[in-house]
């Protein structure tokens, strides 16, 4: 669920009410509004042709700004102008000091502790966290306490209502966004061509070389081939010669044994002459 998607229907039995509402039941319709537990939008029953009639009603007129202060102002802005406002009960000092945290976390994502307790009018750090943590059960924001930086990282906020004269500005300012959003997207779409180009680039170059390797070895393959082929007659004739060689010079072991027989003869024939 969206965050604050269920104020409206909080303010909707103060509307039914509105519409029938004059003077000083109106003014009372809007005290009680203000107090009301989980009511942080108010800019259809400010709207109302009743509650606008307020403002013609010198008694009554400072209750219609006392709306138009919980619908788009701050808690500073209660203390400039405190003396021509009604005075605030305690639940309607703490919900605008709610809704003005949500003002300033519009202008900011990181507030410190310092600034807070300042805006805020608070008289210590530990109050200051307690109302920030109500604040995030309530469902007003979305954010964690970072204790030891002394600041409130904001994540997430309701919207208020918007003040009268400044949609000009809030157009604007989408305006700003969305040319600097479509900058940054043109940019980005001419980075991607860019890589996609130095991609396709690459992936050719890759190719040739491939082809240009491919045809080198092949090259060197078939020279080789070639050259290897002249080599086996050479070597195979050389065997050849060789083999001739040694049949030719190769001794007759078996003759010489042979040739050892006649001396073995005369050394006997001699030893027998000895004996005599």
């Amino acid at each position: 669920m969206e965050l604050g998607s269920k104020f409206s229907a909080k303010l909707e039995p103060f509307l039914l009410m509105g519409k029938s509402m004059k003077g000083a039941a109106a003014a009372k319709l809007i005290q009680d509004a203000t107090s009301a537990p989980g009511v942080f939008v108010f800019s259809e029953l400010l709207e109302l042709p009743n509650i606008q009639e307020l403002a013609k009603s010198e008694q009554h007129a400072p209750f219609l700004s006392l709306l138009q202060l919980f619908s788009y102002k701050t808690y500073q802005d209660y203390i400039q102008y405190k003396d021509s406002l009604p005075p605030l009960n305690a639940v309607q000092i703490t919900k605008l000091k709610h809704l003005s945290i949500v003002s300033l976390a519009a202008e900011q994502r990181i507030l410190s502790y310092s600034r807070l307790l300042q805006a805020l009018d608070m008289p210590s750090i530990r109050e200051l966290e307690d109302l920030i943590i109500d604040a995030i059960y309530l469902d007003i924001l979305r954010g964690k306490l970072d204790q030891k930086e002394g600041q409130l990282e904001v994540e997430y906020t309701m919207g208020r209502d918007l003040e009268p004269g400044k949609l000009e500005s809030v157009l604007a300012a989408l305006r700003d966004w969305s040319n600097t959003t479509a900058a940054v997207l043109s940019t980005l779409d001419d980075k991607l061509a860019e890589m996609v180009s130095i991609k396709a680039a690459r992936k050719l170059h890759d190719e040739e070389y491939e082809k240009a390797y491919n045809a080198t070895l092949k090259d060197i393959i078939d020279k080789q081939k070639d050259k290897g082929g002249s080599y086996g007659f050479s070597t195979r004739r050389a065997g050849f010669d060789k083999d001739m060689h040694m049949d030719v010079d190769e001794p007759d072991f078996g003759k010489g044994k042979n040739r050892r027989a006649p001396q073995e003869a005369a050394m006997k024939q001699q030893r027998k002459r000895n004996r005599f």
